[in-house]
């Protein structure tokens, strides 16, 4: 399939008008084309293993920027004995896969195995420092990883401030990484620290085991920062694997509040959802355009607007169909082809999803400018969304390309 043989662009541009102007989808038609699309772009797994109280829930709202309270309630069952929590909920980046009771009740991870071997993954085991009796959580390492040796794994090791003397605060700059760990570490707390690093020291098989020491507390613990370590932890996750989630969780310094980090989670969700559907082999723009459609549809509660008609010509007249037609045949023609790689589909399927995912991605990005300029009552500049329209484009393309490397590997 040749790019020279795609639809004209001009015909995704109606497909969007129409879905936004007059929403007419077979919403059975359309969850099908959703179930296929997510086997063919899989939520990458985080599996957590750790023993109740670990810190596992401190981790992911940590990692995610969720409330603590948002997390606990969006748990689902999944095994026996283990349960998932999906972020953002209903276009998911990443999945955190929580076994519960860990060293509380027998447990056979048999189940949890299965459910990770097909999916992109990476194996998290959190321990609280102060807690000596760590053998349920090395004994289950063991299992996973004789069955697994090429299974990388992240050890997360929690409470720091627990073993600090009397008025102690963390240790700047964080001195973790150190071999042997400097003495600028509480005594009580090196030795803690080591002792654990140690047991694991005949852990099997060949792939990297990293470790991370982290104080991830609340703001009114009064410790500073409450989010100590949270860099090191993210530097460990990126260097275990190929998914790029730390840009499509945190989006980066240009994501600098609470609207902009939201709005840039749902985004790389219904960009990737979007992406599933372009790998299809027939590339469905009706579906493509009604995801899209919601996208912008959730941006605009998430920013207070009313999402009318009035709006929705408001935001279309001012992007312009020269979106659709310029910015996309030429950008991604020239960054996103380049940079996505062969994974086992034709060069079409590709294209679909490559064009798919990154429209998505800049469309949004669009609607954001667009939604927090009406929000603080001031004007939209047309050249100005469709500069941003243009730049999000390439910063889509990379999201897709890590994703698809992550799948390739």
């Amino acid at each position: 399939m040749k790019l020279s043989d795609l639809k004209n662009w001009t015909d995704y541009w109606e497909q969007l008008r129409t879905a936004l102007l007059e929403p007419k989808v077979d919403e059975k038609l359309l969850q099908a084309s959703l179930r296929e699309a997510r086997t063919r772009m899989p939520v990458p797994v985080l599996w957590l293993l750790g023993k109740t109280q670990a810190g596992k829930t401190s981790m992911i709202r940590a990692l995610t920027g969720s409330e603590a309270a948002e997390i606990g309630n969006g748990f689902q069952p999944c095994t026996r004995s283990s349960r998932f929590y999906d972020f953002p909920a209903d276009v998911p980046v990443v999945r955190f896969l929580d076994t519960r009771g860990l060293g509380e009740v027998s447990y056979d991870p048999g189940d949890d195995i299965h459910h990770c071997e097909s999916q992109a993954h990476l194996l998290v085991a959190v321990m609280k420092v102060s807690d000596v009796n760590q053998a349920a959580v090395f004994e289950v390492l063991h299992t996973i990883r004789r069955r697994h040796p090429e299974w990388p794994v992240l050890i997360v090791q929690t409470g720091l401030h627990e073993l600090y003397p009397a008025e102690c605060g963390h240790v700047q700059p964080w001195p973790y990484a150190d071999e042997p760990l400097p003495e600028t570490v509480p005594l009580d707390l090196r030795r803690a620290l080591q002792a654990q690093r140690s047991a694991m020291k005949s852990l099997p098989g060949f792939a990297p085991v990293r470790w991370v020491a982290v104080d991830l507390t609340l703001p009114e613990d009064g410790f500073v920062p409450p989010d100590y370590g949270l860099e090191a932890l993210w530097q460990a996750i990126e260097s275990l694997s190929s998914l790029g989630l730390q840009h499509q969780l945190s989006g980066g310094k240009e994501v600098h509040d609470l609207y902009a980090r939201t709005a840039h989670q749902h985004i790389a969700g219904y960009a990737l959802t979007a992406a599933g559907l372009g790998a299809l082999p027939v590339v469905d723009l009706v579906a493509v355009s009604a995801v899209q459609a919601k996208l912008l549809h959730s941006l605009a509660v998430l920013y207070g607007q009313h999402w009318d008609k009035s709006t929705i010509t408001e935001f279309l007249g001012l992007a312009g169909a020269g979106i659709a037609s310029g910015y996309l045949t030429r950008m991604v023609s020239r960054a996103v082809a380049k940079v996505i790689p062969f994974w086992g589909q034709t060069v079409g399927a590709v294209w679909g999803a490559s064009s798919s995912g990154a429209t998505t991605y800049a469309l949004g990005k669009a609607a954001v400018y667009f939604f927090v300029r009406r929000k603080d009552g001031l004007n939209v500049d047309p050249e100005s969304l469709r500069r941003i329209y243009a730049e999000e484009l390439e910063r889509g393309a990379s999201i897709l390309k890590d994703r698809l490397r992550g799948k390739s590997e």
